[in-house]
Protein backbone atom coordinates (compact mmCIF):
# COMPACT_ATOMS: atom_id res chain seq x y z
CA UNK A 1 0.00 0.00 0.00
CA UNK A 2 1.32 3.17 -1.09
CA UNK A 3 1.74 5.65 2.09
CA UNK A 4 1.11 9.53 1.65
CA UNK A 5 4.96 10.35 1.85
CA UNK A 6 5.66 8.22 -1.66
CA UNK A 7 6.73 11.42 -3.56
CA UNK A 8 8.10 13.36 -0.93
CA UNK A 9 11.57 14.08 -1.88
CA UNK A 10 13.16 13.81 1.62
CA UNK A 11 14.32 9.96 2.26
CA UNK A 12 14.06 10.45 6.17
CA UNK A 13 10.06 11.97 5.38
CA UNK A 14 9.90 8.39 3.09
CA UNK A 15 11.28 6.07 5.25
CA UNK A 16 9.66 7.22 8.48
CA UNK A 17 6.18 8.10 6.39
CA UNK A 18 6.09 10.85 8.65
CA UNK A 19 6.31 14.93 8.58
CA UNK A 20 9.88 16.33 9.44
CA UNK A 21 7.81 18.55 11.67
CA UNK A 22 7.12 14.76 13.99
CA UNK A 23 10.51 13.72 13.97
CA UNK A 24 11.99 12.53 17.42
CA UNK A 25 15.20 11.53 18.45
CA UNK A 26 14.53 7.69 18.09
CA UNK A 27 13.09 8.41 14.65
CA UNK A 28 16.68 9.78 13.94
CA UNK A 29 18.53 6.88 15.60
CA UNK A 30 16.24 4.28 13.45
CA UNK A 31 17.31 6.20 10.48
CA UNK A 32 20.97 6.01 11.43
CA UNK A 33 20.99 2.56 12.02
CA UNK A 34 19.24 1.18 9.32
CA UNK A 35 20.85 2.92 6.70
CA UNK A 36 24.72 2.92 7.59
CA UNK A 37 24.92 6.62 8.60
CA UNK A 38 28.36 6.62 9.99
CA UNK A 39 28.40 10.94 11.18
CA UNK A 40 26.43 13.53 12.36
CA UNK A 41 27.22 17.14 11.69
CA UNK A 42 25.78 19.83 13.44
CA UNK A 43 24.63 23.09 11.51
CA UNK A 44 24.01 26.56 12.93
CA UNK A 45 24.54 30.23 11.72
CA UNK A 46 27.28 32.94 13.12
CA UNK A 47 27.20 36.11 13.01
CA UNK A 48 27.73 36.75 9.47
CA UNK A 49 24.71 34.57 8.25
CA UNK A 50 26.53 31.39 7.22
CA UNK A 51 26.29 28.01 8.03
CA UNK A 52 29.28 26.38 10.16
CA UNK A 53 29.61 23.35 11.00
CA UNK A 54 30.20 20.66 13.64
CA UNK A 55 31.60 16.77 12.58
CA UNK A 56 30.94 13.93 15.21
CA UNK A 57 32.14 10.55 13.58
CA UNK A 58 29.48 8.55 15.28
CA UNK A 59 31.44 5.52 17.78
CA UNK A 60 28.68 3.76 19.35
CA UNK A 61 24.53 3.78 20.06
CA UNK A 62 25.53 5.14 23.45
CA UNK A 63 27.20 7.84 21.49
CA UNK A 64 24.84 8.58 18.97
CA UNK A 65 21.93 8.84 21.76
CA UNK A 66 24.02 11.36 24.10
CA UNK A 67 24.84 13.57 21.02
CA UNK A 68 21.27 13.83 19.96
CA UNK A 69 20.50 14.17 23.71
CA UNK A 70 22.82 16.78 24.66
CA UNK A 71 24.37 18.78 22.38
CA UNK A 72 27.87 20.37 22.33
CA UNK A 73 29.42 23.51 23.49
CA UNK A 74 30.86 26.04 20.97
CA UNK A 75 32.74 29.46 21.44
CA UNK A 76 30.22 32.11 21.40
CA UNK A 77 33.02 34.75 20.92
CA UNK A 78 34.30 33.41 17.35
CA UNK A 79 30.75 33.03 16.37
CA UNK A 80 29.11 36.23 17.16
CA UNK A 81 30.77 39.49 17.48
CA UNK A 82 28.71 40.61 20.48
CA UNK A 83 30.04 38.04 22.46
CA UNK A 84 32.61 38.51 25.07
CA UNK A 85 35.63 35.65 25.01
CA UNK A 86 35.09 35.99 29.05
CA UNK A 87 31.50 34.51 28.68
CA UNK A 88 31.56 33.15 25.22
CA UNK A 89 30.56 29.68 26.05
CA UNK A 90 27.47 28.08 24.19
CA UNK A 91 25.59 25.18 23.46
CA UNK A 92 24.30 24.29 20.27
CA UNK A 93 21.38 21.63 20.61
CA UNK A 94 19.89 19.95 17.38
CA UNK A 95 16.41 20.53 16.01
CA UNK A 96 15.70 17.03 14.91
CA UNK A 97 12.76 18.55 12.43
CA UNK A 98 16.14 19.96 10.59
CA UNK A 99 17.60 16.41 10.09
CA UNK A 100 18.44 15.52 6.36
CA UNK A 101 20.83 13.26 4.36
CA UNK A 102 23.90 15.08 3.45
CA UNK A 103 23.70 15.40 -0.35
CA UNK A 104 27.42 15.86 -1.01
CA UNK A 105 29.23 13.84 1.71
CA UNK A 106 31.17 10.80 0.40
CA UNK A 107 30.83 9.46 4.09
CA UNK A 108 27.28 8.72 5.01
CA UNK A 109 26.23 11.50 6.95
CA UNK A 110 23.00 13.20 8.63
CA UNK A 111 23.20 17.15 9.23
CA UNK A 112 20.86 18.97 11.80
CA UNK A 113 20.10 22.51 12.44
CA UNK A 114 21.08 23.85 16.12
CA UNK A 115 19.54 26.17 18.43
CA UNK A 116 21.85 28.34 21.04
CA UNK A 117 21.60 28.07 24.28
CA UNK A 118 22.97 29.79 27.07
CA UNK A 119 25.14 28.62 30.13
CA UNK A 120 22.28 28.11 32.53
CA UNK A 121 20.38 26.13 29.34
CA UNK A 122 18.42 28.99 28.20
CA UNK A 123 17.55 30.05 24.85
CA UNK A 124 20.37 32.71 23.56
CA UNK A 125 18.17 36.27 24.00
CA UNK A 126 20.42 37.60 20.49
CA UNK A 127 20.17 34.61 18.48
CA UNK A 128 18.54 35.46 15.58
CA UNK A 129 16.92 32.26 15.21
CA UNK A 130 15.45 32.73 19.26
CA UNK A 131 14.78 35.98 18.07
CA UNK A 132 12.44 34.72 14.88
CA UNK A 133 10.86 32.15 17.57
CA UNK A 134 9.83 34.67 19.67
CA UNK A 135 7.98 37.13 17.36
CA UNK A 136 6.26 33.97 15.79
CA UNK A 137 5.19 33.32 18.99
CA UNK A 138 4.00 36.91 20.15
CA UNK A 139 2.11 37.32 16.87
CA UNK A 140 0.43 34.17 17.58
CA UNK A 141 -0.62 35.61 20.86
CA UNK A 142 -1.49 38.62 20.41
CA UNK A 143 -3.65 38.72 17.10
CA UNK A 144 -4.60 34.88 16.78
CA UNK A 145 -3.19 34.60 13.38
CA UNK A 146 -0.20 32.27 12.26
CA UNK A 147 2.23 33.36 9.78
CA UNK A 148 3.23 31.85 6.56
CA UNK A 149 6.80 33.11 4.72
CA UNK A 150 8.18 32.23 1.80
CA UNK A 151 11.38 33.47 0.01
CA UNK A 152 12.79 34.21 -3.79
CA UNK A 153 16.70 34.05 -4.19
CA UNK A 154 17.98 35.45 -6.62
CA UNK A 155 22.20 34.30 -7.33
CA UNK A 156 24.78 35.12 -10.10
CA UNK A 157 26.77 32.35 -11.17
CA UNK A 158 29.80 33.47 -12.82
CA UNK A 159 32.26 31.25 -15.13
CA UNK A 160 34.25 31.61 -18.15
CA UNK A 161 32.75 33.50 -21.23
CA UNK A 162 31.05 30.92 -23.75
CA UNK A 163 30.73 31.92 -27.49
CA UNK A 164 28.09 29.79 -28.52
CA UNK A 165 24.76 30.54 -28.30
CA UNK A 166 25.17 33.85 -26.36
CA UNK A 167 22.64 35.00 -24.57
CA UNK A 168 21.31 38.91 -24.67
CA UNK A 169 22.56 41.29 -22.33
CA UNK A 170 19.92 42.07 -19.19
CA UNK A 171 17.16 39.98 -21.36
CA UNK A 172 17.65 36.46 -19.19
CA UNK A 173 14.55 36.06 -17.86
CA UNK A 174 13.23 32.49 -18.23
CA UNK A 175 15.59 31.86 -21.15
CA UNK A 176 16.36 27.85 -21.19
CA UNK A 177 19.54 26.10 -22.06
CA UNK A 178 21.83 26.34 -24.38
CA UNK A 179 21.44 30.22 -24.14
CA UNK A 180 21.13 30.03 -20.31
CA UNK A 181 24.19 27.42 -19.66
CA UNK A 182 23.93 26.83 -16.15
CA UNK A 183 20.08 25.25 -15.82
CA UNK A 184 22.38 22.07 -14.75
CA UNK A 185 23.46 23.27 -11.80
CA UNK A 186 20.50 25.42 -10.79
CA UNK A 187 18.09 22.07 -11.40
CA UNK A 188 20.94 19.81 -9.26
CA UNK A 189 20.89 22.59 -6.36
CA UNK A 190 16.71 22.15 -6.47
CA UNK A 191 17.01 18.80 -6.56
CA UNK A 192 19.23 18.34 -3.22
CA UNK A 193 17.31 21.56 -1.65
CA UNK A 194 14.19 18.90 -2.16
CA UNK A 195 16.10 16.25 0.12
CA UNK A 196 17.33 18.48 2.22
CA UNK A 197 13.39 19.22 3.09
CA UNK A 198 13.24 22.69 1.29
CA UNK A 199 9.93 23.56 -0.19
CA UNK A 200 11.09 24.36 -3.54
CA UNK A 201 8.09 26.11 -5.81
CA UNK A 202 10.28 26.23 -8.93
CA UNK A 203 13.29 28.02 -10.38
CA UNK A 204 14.57 29.97 -13.57
CA UNK A 205 16.98 32.31 -15.13
CA UNK A 206 16.31 35.68 -14.12
CA UNK A 207 16.73 38.94 -16.49
CA UNK A 208 20.44 39.62 -15.33
CA UNK A 209 22.95 38.09 -18.17
CA UNK A 210 26.25 39.52 -19.12
CA UNK A 211 29.66 39.25 -20.24
CA UNK A 212 32.54 41.36 -18.90
CA UNK A 213 36.39 40.83 -18.99
CA UNK A 214 36.02 37.20 -20.23
CA UNK A 215 33.45 36.46 -17.47
CA UNK A 216 30.01 35.44 -17.77
CA UNK A 217 27.69 36.30 -15.81
CA UNK A 218 23.95 34.64 -15.24
CA UNK A 219 21.60 35.01 -13.20
CA UNK A 220 18.80 32.78 -11.65
CA UNK A 221 15.88 32.63 -9.04
CA UNK A 222 14.67 29.63 -6.82
CA UNK A 223 11.65 30.33 -5.32
CA UNK A 224 10.07 28.62 -2.45
CA UNK A 225 6.60 27.80 -0.88
CA UNK A 226 4.91 29.55 1.89
CA UNK A 227 5.28 27.45 4.85
CA UNK A 228 5.55 28.43 9.19
CA UNK A 229 8.88 31.55 9.03
CA UNK A 230 10.89 29.39 11.28
CA UNK A 231 10.82 26.18 8.48
CA UNK A 232 11.31 29.14 5.77
CA UNK A 233 14.19 30.65 7.22
CA UNK A 234 16.10 27.33 7.41
CA UNK A 235 15.40 26.74 4.10
CA UNK A 236 16.85 29.88 2.54
CA UNK A 237 20.05 29.38 4.50
CA UNK A 238 20.21 25.64 3.59
CA UNK A 239 19.56 26.65 0.51
CA UNK A 240 22.41 29.19 0.11
CA UNK A 241 25.37 26.47 1.37
CA UNK A 242 23.73 23.98 -1.36
CA UNK A 243 24.32 26.39 -4.03
CA UNK A 244 28.29 27.18 -3.21
CA UNK A 245 28.68 23.87 -2.43
CA UNK A 246 27.63 23.04 -5.99
CA UNK A 247 29.45 25.98 -7.05
CA UNK A 248 32.92 25.06 -5.96
CA UNK A 249 32.08 21.10 -7.36
CA UNK A 250 32.04 22.49 -11.39
CA UNK A 251 34.48 25.57 -10.86
CA UNK A 252 32.81 28.50 -10.82
CA UNK A 253 31.41 31.57 -8.67
CA UNK A 254 28.03 31.71 -7.06
CA UNK A 255 27.15 34.79 -5.15
CA UNK A 256 23.89 36.99 -3.25
CA UNK A 257 25.34 39.81 -3.53
CA UNK A 258 22.72 42.43 -3.99
CA UNK A 259 24.54 44.24 -6.79
CA UNK A 260 27.96 43.15 -9.14
CA UNK A 261 28.59 45.99 -11.42
CA UNK A 262 27.04 49.15 -12.86
CA UNK A 263 23.94 49.25 -14.74
CA UNK A 264 23.04 45.64 -14.72
CA UNK A 265 20.21 43.90 -12.33
CA UNK A 266 21.08 43.57 -8.91
CA UNK A 267 20.13 40.10 -6.51
CA UNK A 268 17.30 40.46 -4.15
CA UNK A 269 15.45 38.45 -1.81
CA UNK A 270 11.73 39.13 -2.33
CA UNK A 271 9.79 38.10 0.60
CA UNK A 272 6.22 36.48 0.33
CA UNK A 273 4.28 36.80 3.46
CA UNK A 274 0.58 35.99 4.08
CA UNK A 275 -1.51 35.19 7.26
CA UNK A 276 -3.76 32.03 8.86
CA UNK A 277 -6.36 31.62 10.78
CA UNK A 278 -6.94 27.90 11.24
CA UNK A 279 -5.63 26.73 8.55
CA UNK A 280 -7.30 29.32 6.23
CA UNK A 281 -5.62 32.23 4.44
CA UNK A 282 -7.31 35.17 5.17
CA UNK A 283 -5.52 37.58 2.50
CA UNK A 284 -8.81 38.24 0.71
CA UNK A 285 -12.19 38.25 1.12
CA UNK A 286 -14.85 37.60 -1.35
CA UNK A 287 -12.04 37.94 -3.70
CA UNK A 288 -10.37 40.89 -2.70
CA UNK A 289 -7.80 41.83 -0.56
CA UNK A 290 -8.87 42.00 3.14
CA UNK A 291 -8.71 44.39 6.17
CA UNK A 292 -6.03 42.09 7.88
CA UNK A 293 -3.90 41.93 4.21
CA UNK A 294 -4.18 45.73 4.42
CA UNK A 295 -3.30 46.09 7.98
CA UNK A 296 -0.07 43.91 7.24
CA UNK A 297 0.98 45.81 4.26
CA UNK A 298 0.22 49.40 6.60
CA UNK A 299 3.41 47.54 9.24
CA UNK A 300 5.54 46.89 6.18
CA UNK A 301 5.45 50.45 5.01
CA UNK A 302 5.47 51.98 8.51
CA UNK A 303 8.97 49.82 9.56
CA UNK A 304 9.88 49.94 5.88
CA UNK A 305 13.25 52.21 6.83
CA UNK A 306 14.00 50.34 9.47
CA UNK A 307 13.27 46.68 7.93
CA UNK A 308 16.53 48.08 5.56
CA UNK A 309 18.77 46.98 8.69
CA UNK A 310 17.93 43.32 8.42
CA UNK A 311 17.40 43.23 5.20
CA UNK A 312 20.10 45.64 3.30
CA UNK A 313 23.09 45.29 5.35
CA UNK A 314 26.20 46.59 3.35
CA UNK A 315 26.74 49.39 1.32
CA UNK A 316 26.18 47.56 -2.33
CA UNK A 317 22.42 46.82 -0.99
CA UNK A 318 22.41 50.77 -1.66
CA UNK A 319 23.59 50.70 -5.17
CA UNK A 320 20.42 47.99 -5.87
CA UNK A 321 18.00 50.30 -4.63
CA UNK A 322 17.74 53.28 -7.28
CA UNK A 323 15.05 53.46 -9.89
CA UNK A 324 14.47 51.75 -13.25
CA UNK A 325 16.34 48.21 -12.13
CA UNK A 326 12.97 46.91 -10.76
CA UNK A 327 14.13 47.46 -7.30
CA UNK A 328 12.05 49.64 -4.96
CA UNK A 329 12.88 53.52 -3.81
CA UNK A 330 9.79 54.48 -2.96
CA UNK A 331 7.67 53.47 0.47
CA UNK A 332 4.17 52.31 -1.40
CA UNK A 333 2.89 49.59 -2.38
CA UNK A 334 -0.16 48.28 -5.67
CA UNK A 335 -1.18 45.21 -7.37
CA UNK A 336 1.15 43.36 -9.86
CA UNK A 337 3.08 46.45 -9.58
CA UNK A 338 7.18 45.81 -9.72
CA UNK A 339 7.79 49.48 -9.25
CA UNK A 340 6.59 49.66 -5.42
CA UNK A 341 8.25 47.96 -2.08
CA UNK A 342 4.67 46.04 -1.30
CA UNK A 343 3.54 43.98 -4.27
CA UNK A 344 0.25 42.07 -3.97
CA UNK A 345 0.83 39.73 -6.88
CA UNK A 346 -1.83 37.78 -9.04
CA UNK A 347 -3.42 35.46 -6.25
CA UNK A 348 -5.97 33.50 -9.19
CA UNK A 349 -8.66 35.34 -6.69
CA UNK A 350 -11.24 35.73 -9.28
CA UNK A 351 -13.77 33.33 -11.15
CA UNK A 352 -11.32 31.37 -13.85
CA UNK A 353 -11.63 28.18 -16.22
CA UNK A 354 -8.19 28.90 -17.59
CA UNK A 355 -7.32 25.11 -16.97
CA UNK A 356 -10.60 23.59 -18.69
CA UNK A 357 -9.97 25.59 -21.93
CA UNK A 358 -6.19 24.68 -22.06
CA UNK A 359 -7.91 21.44 -21.17
CA UNK A 360 -11.20 20.74 -22.87
CA UNK A 361 -11.04 17.30 -22.01
CA UNK A 362 -11.14 17.80 -18.13
CA UNK A 363 -14.48 17.84 -16.06
CA UNK A 364 -14.96 21.35 -14.36
CA UNK A 365 -14.92 21.13 -10.48
CA UNK A 366 -15.07 23.73 -7.90
CA UNK A 367 -11.19 25.12 -7.65
CA UNK A 368 -10.56 27.53 -5.00
CA UNK A 369 -7.25 29.34 -5.01
CA UNK A 370 -7.57 31.89 -2.55
CA UNK A 371 -5.40 29.76 -0.25
CA UNK A 372 -2.67 31.23 -2.91
CA UNK A 373 -2.79 34.82 -2.17
CA UNK A 374 0.57 36.33 -0.50
CA UNK A 375 2.11 40.06 -0.54
CA UNK A 376 5.53 40.93 -1.12
CA UNK A 377 8.30 42.80 0.31
CA UNK A 378 10.97 43.75 -2.26
CA UNK A 379 13.62 45.36 -1.24
CA UNK A 380 15.80 43.09 0.93
CA UNK A 381 18.58 41.20 -0.62
CA UNK A 382 20.87 38.70 -0.54
CA UNK A 383 23.35 40.47 2.36
CA UNK A 384 20.23 39.95 4.28
CA UNK A 385 20.36 38.08 8.12
CA UNK A 386 17.33 36.06 7.10
CA UNK A 387 16.09 34.94 10.39
CA UNK A 388 16.26 38.67 11.61
CA UNK A 389 14.67 40.23 8.28
CA UNK A 390 12.15 37.19 8.75
CA UNK A 391 11.67 38.60 12.75
CA UNK A 392 11.29 42.03 11.36
CA UNK A 393 8.62 40.81 9.27
CA UNK A 394 6.52 39.36 11.86
CA UNK A 395 7.09 42.36 14.00
CA UNK A 396 6.02 45.06 11.23
CA UNK A 397 3.10 42.51 10.31
CA UNK A 398 1.43 42.33 13.88
CA UNK A 399 2.63 46.25 14.20
CA UNK A 400 0.10 47.16 11.43
CA UNK A 401 -2.22 44.61 12.71
CA UNK A 402 -2.14 46.87 15.99
CA UNK A 403 -1.87 50.03 14.09
CA UNK A 404 -4.90 52.58 14.77
CA UNK A 405 -3.80 54.86 11.22
CA UNK A 406 -3.19 51.19 9.54
CA UNK A 407 -5.75 51.85 6.39
CA UNK A 408 -5.40 55.39 6.13
CA UNK A 409 -1.62 54.43 5.63
CA UNK A 410 -2.41 52.01 2.81
CA UNK A 411 -4.80 54.77 1.11
CA UNK A 412 -2.46 57.30 1.17
CA UNK A 413 0.51 54.81 -0.11
CA UNK A 414 -1.19 52.86 -2.91
CA UNK A 415 -0.13 53.40 -6.27
CA UNK A 416 -1.72 51.80 -9.53
CA UNK A 417 1.54 53.43 -11.81
CA UNK A 418 4.78 53.05 -12.48
CA UNK A 419 6.10 55.17 -10.15
CA UNK A 420 9.44 55.73 -12.36
CA UNK A 421 7.83 57.32 -15.13
CA UNK A 422 8.60 60.96 -16.06
CA UNK A 423 4.97 61.54 -16.35
CA UNK A 424 4.33 60.44 -12.61
CA UNK A 425 7.09 62.23 -11.32
CA UNK A 426 4.70 64.47 -8.61
CA UNK A 427 3.68 61.57 -7.26
CA UNK A 428 7.33 59.44 -6.58
CA UNK A 429 7.76 63.68 -4.64
CA UNK A 430 5.05 62.53 -2.49
CA UNK A 431 6.06 59.01 -1.31
CA UNK A 432 8.68 58.41 1.31
CA UNK A 433 11.51 56.81 0.10
CA UNK A 434 13.75 54.12 1.82
CA UNK A 435 17.38 54.79 3.73
CA UNK A 436 20.41 55.64 0.85
CA UNK A 437 22.79 53.87 3.19
CA UNK A 438 23.82 52.07 5.83
CA UNK A 439 24.19 54.52 8.04
CA UNK A 440 20.69 55.96 7.68
CA UNK A 441 19.18 52.76 7.72
CA UNK A 442 21.03 52.46 11.28
CA UNK A 443 19.05 55.88 12.20
CA UNK A 444 16.08 54.66 10.98
CA UNK A 445 16.55 51.36 13.18
CA UNK A 446 17.09 53.89 16.26
CA UNK A 447 14.09 56.07 15.80
CA UNK A 448 11.71 52.83 15.37
CA UNK A 449 13.69 50.31 18.11
CA UNK A 450 10.80 50.89 20.56
CA UNK A 451 8.48 48.66 17.90
CA UNK A 452 11.06 45.96 17.52
CA UNK A 453 11.62 45.52 21.09
CA UNK A 454 8.12 45.70 22.17
CA UNK A 455 7.44 42.44 24.18
CA UNK A 456 10.44 41.72 24.61
CA UNK A 457 11.26 40.15 21.19
CA UNK A 458 14.48 41.95 20.13
CA UNK A 459 16.42 43.11 22.87
CA UNK A 460 18.02 46.21 22.80
CA UNK A 461 21.57 44.89 22.67
CA UNK A 462 21.01 43.78 19.62
CA UNK A 463 19.50 46.56 17.92
CA UNK A 464 22.50 48.54 19.81
CA UNK A 465 24.64 46.24 17.86
CA UNK A 466 23.21 46.13 14.46
CA UNK A 467 23.18 50.26 14.61
CA UNK A 468 27.42 49.83 15.71
CA UNK A 469 27.80 47.73 12.76
CA UNK A 470 25.80 49.68 10.11
CA UNK A 471 27.76 52.93 11.27
CA UNK A 472 30.88 51.30 11.20
CA UNK A 473 30.10 51.39 6.96
CA UNK A 474 30.92 54.77 7.39
CA UNK A 475 28.92 55.13 3.67
CA UNK A 476 26.36 58.22 4.18
CA UNK A 477 28.21 59.83 1.83
CA UNK A 478 29.67 57.15 -0.47
CA UNK A 479 26.83 57.34 -3.12
CA UNK A 480 27.44 60.74 -4.09
CA UNK A 481 31.64 60.17 -3.84
CA UNK A 482 31.58 57.10 -5.88
CA UNK A 483 28.96 58.16 -8.39
CA UNK A 484 28.89 56.46 -11.94
CA UNK A 485 32.79 54.74 -11.47
CA UNK A 486 32.75 51.48 -12.20
CA UNK A 487 36.43 51.60 -10.59
CA UNK A 488 35.19 52.57 -7.56
CA UNK A 489 31.81 50.47 -7.41
CA UNK A 490 34.17 47.58 -8.27
CA UNK A 491 36.54 47.80 -5.48
CA UNK A 492 33.68 48.49 -3.18
CA UNK A 493 31.51 44.99 -4.48
CA UNK A 494 34.63 43.02 -3.91
CA UNK A 495 34.57 43.20 -0.35
CA UNK A 496 31.20 42.37 0.42
CA UNK A 497 31.07 39.62 -3.04
CA UNK A 498 30.66 36.60 -0.66
CA UNK A 499 27.71 38.59 1.55
CA UNK A 500 25.07 36.24 3.59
Amino acid sequence: MSSFNDLHPNPLVQYLNKPAELFSRNDIIKYIEDHNIEMINFRYTGGDGRLKTLNFVISSREHLQSILSTGERVDGSSLFPFIQAGSSDLYVVPRYRTAFLNPFSEIPAIDILCSYYNKDGEPLESSPEYILRKSNAVLKEKTGYDFHVMGELEFYIISNEVALFEGVDQKGYHESYPFAKWEHLRTEAMTAMAKAGCLIKYGHSEVGNFTQDGKLYEQNEIEFMPTYLESAADQLVIAKWILRVLAHKYGVTVTFAPKITLGKAGSGLHIHTKLLKDDKNVMLTDGKLSEAAHRIIAGYLDLAPSLTAFGNTNPTSYFRLVPHQEAPTNICWGDRNRSVLVRVPLGWAGKHNMIYDANPLETPIDDDFSQLQTVEFRCPDGSADIYLLIAGLTVAARHGLEMENALELTKETYVDINIFDEKNKTRLTELNKLPLSCWESAEMLEKQADIYMKYNVFPKEMIAGITRRLRSYKDEHLREQIKDSKDKIMHVVDQYFHCG
